[in-house]
């Protein structure tokens, strides 16, 4: 094995190591339906705005659209971690935080380089992660006694998939994608009775577990023109995806618990265990972009998803969810890939977001605005990757609430010819 292949599967184990039992930071925001959707995008799509449902890519995955697999004509592997801070802000309280967690682990090959190409991977498709805290007065207590109240929930959903790509056409190419949806979801609940009088033992707590398994299916079709007029050296190229709504499988058990102070289970009784279906919306995504051999590339997409239809698993409408879109543009450039110079050899990216997020909090939509950028440092075929993601969501004049983030992403990529039969003389 070359040094270089080595270096690389060392950063692979690296990055498992310092986040394969991390999640993603705190957001009040994951309270809702089964909690932030992370998106499809992988590293060189994040830095771009999150765009790539219309962009050929020979060096990377295109998971945003199983069409582009075509254009993966070498073995492709990628790992890629995130790391996040938030700040939160109130009218009265703040809170800040930093995590990070293995972001996604996809590999692609051609089976007919050209025609068919094929794709695995491992990534995560919600996340869960809360925790909020308040007191209330005990109503006609004399003492002017309160409750302190904690809720906090944990964990999410994720996806293995298995993708394909066909050209049916010289311009058009279509493609599917399976995905096996699994995860569970876990809410807690305590009150804790604060006494002037009395001394407190025990805290009274519901503890709600959710364990979700399902496939959901995406359709893909792309078309890319080689040439447009008589400049053979630009590409325009756009893409369309469509990911059916899915009823998935769900069981949810309920435990009444009293609780020591410090956590302990003192007494507990399942109360129900429930067996149903989540409804997970149906989303549309369409995008152009435009390119230049390998020197750069620019596109923008649409995304617009029916929160509004998630129905939870005692078939309840969730009144706090609406219809969701999303806009993205953004691009990249390489000085000289042939440059002696190592900076002009990097891959520069940089992009915009816009979103409507389906959280509604007051009746208002949450919206969401940030930049990105990143880049690309090559290795031969391989590279190491970063994005950087910076924006803010809601306000406090409408959602009560206010989110500041900064994300960081950290990604290998490495191609090799490892399925392609050699031919000697």
């Amino acid at each position: 094995m070359s040094l270089t292949k080595s270096y690389f599967l060392s950063l692979i184990l690296s990055v498992l190591a310092f986040t394969a039992f991390s999640q993603a930071a705190r957001s009040p925001f994951s309270t809702f339906g089964i909690g932030e959707p992370y998106g499809n995008a992988l590293i060189q799509n994040q830095a771009q705005g999150g765009t790539g449902v219309s962009q050929p890519q020979f060096w990377f995955v295109n998971n945003q659209n199983p069409a582009l697999l075509v254009f993966n004509y070498y073995t492709v592997f990628q790992a890629g971690a995130l790391l996040e801070s938030k700040s939160i802000k109130s009218d009265t309280a703040s809170a800040r935080g930093t995590n990070g967690n293995l972001n996604y682990l996809v590999t692609a090959f051609p089976v007919k380089p050209g025609r068919w190409s094929t794709s695995v991977g491992l990534m995560p498709l919600t996340n869960v992660n809360y925790r909020l805290q308040y007191q209330q007065e005990v109503e006609g207590s004399p003492q002017q006694d309160t409750v302190l109240i904690v809720e906090q929930g944990s964990g999410g959903l994720s996806q293995f998939y298995w993708s394909n790509g066909v050209r049916i056409h010289d311009n058009w190419s279509v493609g599917v994608k399976a995905a096996y949806l699994f995860g569970s979801i876990t809410n807690d609940f305590t009150n804790t009775l604060i006494s002037v009088q009395q001394p407190v033992y025990y805290t009274v707590a519901v503890n709600e577990q959710t364990y979700i398994k399902d496939f959901q299916f995406t359709a893909g079709l792309s078309f890319s023109q080689d040439s447009i007029g008589k400049r053979d050296d630009y590409r325009i190229s756009a893409g369309l995806t469509y990911t059916f709504n899915t009823n998935m499988r769900a069981s949810k058990r309920t435990v009444f618990e009293r609780r020591f102070l410090s956590g302990t289970p003192s007494t507990s009784d399942t109360l129900v265990r429930t067996r149903g279906n989540i409804k997970y919306p149906s989303s549309l995504t369409a995008g152009l972009s435009i390119s230049k051999g390998s020197k750069w590339a620019a596109g923008a997409e649409y995304t617009m998803q029916s929160w509004s239809e998630f129905n939870s698993i005692n078939d309840e409408d969730n009144q706090n969810l609406g219809e969701a879109w999303r806009f993205s543009a953004g691009g990249e450039f390489t000085p000289d890939g042939l440059s002696d110079n190592y900076l002009k050899r990097l891959t520069y990216r940089a992009g915009i977001h816009y979103e409507n997020a389906p959280f509604l909090i007051n009746n208002n939509q949450l919206r969401d605005f940030g930049i990105n950028f990143g880049f690309s440092m090559p290795a031969g075929r391989s590279s190491l990757d970063f994005a950087f993601s910076t924006g803010k969501r809601g306000d406090r004049s409408k959602n009560v609430l206010e989110e500041t983030y900064f994300r960081v992403y950290f990604g290998i990529t490495f191609n090799d010819q490892w399925f392609i039969r050699r031919r000697f003389d």
